[in-house]
């Protein structure tokens, strides 16, 4: 299977220019690939997973990847998918985030592949340095008003309005292809589908002033089959940086994946071979309840972007808490999983009682609440249940002596910090 039958395979085609000549192209020598990610935060999340994770099959099948970071593209704002326009960074702001994009990138690709080596580029290297008069008079003149308009990042803005800043990244994207082209034989650009018109206008640029032949690719967007948006929990945006979406609540996104989904992503994200995913077709088919493409498919993920220890912890944490054994979990571990539940801080020399500690944590909104509570066994302290009304709990009842963890009912956990 060539590299364009597995991207077919796996369902990550959406467009692309002249399939014939890539393919030949493709087949014949090392082709040199790019995708660009704009700094617009100072982490990647998961909706960048797909197109970083197509440079890597690239440079697996031998070709050169090339991850190119937008400090000065990030400067301007891409308006491709944006109902309106976006707030402008300063430079400094946009510098930083542009090196945090870097050390993430240098997660997936390898840098020192013999033959065909991955790179990181900073367009901010050519981008700072063009001259106006000369941009427009080389560059600016090879597009027409008329084609920029009828580019689908502008005609869905025109209702609105959109700014010339935003109205003219479509040449600036075009231009970081022609450089790439240039300096370096890149051939192909790849992107999410919303990047069509971008990577068609450098197609266009480049033909213009050099007359050779490049090529353009899309992926599809990725979408839920309950119309939910993808990369999105109650808690927010899922992030590749681990400060701000942690690993275990990376896998448990990741496993949480819907059955009519689990198979697409398994395909979109996972380099497992297709006999390996069609086996887990079969059992989302036979067994859904097992849920065992689920479980596949978040630690192959979360170990892509987190490394095997991480994604080993995150498992491990996940059955803790299925059991209800939280002892069993180290300091570290109960931050990392109660990351997002409530939590308070206690006083760590002094021991309060129970019922009090349920009104601190904000468990029951009053004493009488907290004594049927407790009384009715709805109450579990660090994963056992307490009846006992006169309980008191100081810093040794804590793990590592300082984290409590308070259930009340099934779902509602509290967490107390001694401090």
């Amino acid at each position: 299977m060539n590299i364009l039958q597995e991207l077919e395979y796996r369902g990550l085609i959406n467009q692309m220019t002249d399939r014939e000549g890539l393919a030949k192209k493709l087949g014949e020598e090392p082709v040199t690939l790019y995708v660009g990610f704009d700094p617009t935060a100072d982490s990647l999340h998961i909706g960048s997973l797909l197109p970083i994770l197509a440079l890597r099959r690239f440079q697996l099948a031998g070709h050169v990847p090339v991850a190119l970071v937008g400090g000065g593209t990030g400067l301007i704002g891409d308006p491709s998918g944006k109902a309106s326009e976006r707030t402008l960074n300063t430079q400094d702001v946009v510098a930083q985030w542009t090196d945090k994009l870097r050390q993430q990138l240098s997660r997936f690709l390898d840098f020192y592949a013999a033959g065909n080596p991955a790179q990181i580029v900073n367009n901010y290297n050519w981008l700072g340095e063009l001259n106006v008069i000369g941009f427009l008079r080389d560059i600016g003149k090879n597009f027409t008003v008329n084609y920029m308009l009828a580019k689908d990042s502008v005609d869905s803005r025109l209702e609105k309005g959109i700014s010339f800043t935003e109205f003219s990244y479509m040449i600036l994207q075009a231009y970081d292809f022609y450089k790439l082209n240039e300096d370096i034989g890149c051939t192909l650009q790849i992107g999410g589908s919303d990047q069509w018109g971008n990577i068609t206008a450098g197609l266009e640029l480049i033909g213009k002033t050099t007359g050779r032949q490049a090529f353009g690719l899309t992926m599809p967007l990725v979408t839920k089959s309950d119309g939910t948006k993808f990369g999105k929990t109650e808690g927010g945006t899922i992030w590749l940086d681990a400060s701000k979406t942690s690993p275990y609540q990376f896998y448990q996104f990741w496993i949480n994946t819907d059955d009519n989904d689990v198979v697409k992503f398994l395909k979109y994200f996972t380099f497992l071979t297709a006999a390996e995913i069609d086996e887990l077709a079969r059992q989302v088919q036979e067994s859904p309840e097992k849920r065992e493409a689920q479980r596949v498919l978040a630690k192959e993920v979360t170990q892509l972007v987190h490394g095997e220890a991480a994604a080993l912890s995150a498992i491990r944490i996940s059955e803790v808490l299925f059991s209800g054994n939280v002892q069993a979990l180290s300091g570290s571990e109960v931050e990392e999983a109660f990351k997002d539940v409530p939590s308070t801080e206690i006083a760590g020399g002094t021991e309060i009682g129970l019922i009090d500690l349920l009104l601190e944590v904000k468990a029951a909104p009053s004493k009488r609440q907290a004594r049927q509570d407790i009384e009715s066994g709805a109450v579990s302290v660090n994963g056992t249940r307490v009846t006992d009304l006169e309980k008191k709990i100081g810093r040794d009842d804590g793990i590592d002596g300082r984290f409590v963890v308070i259930r009340r009912g099934k779902r509602n956990y509290y967490l107390a910090k001694f401090v």
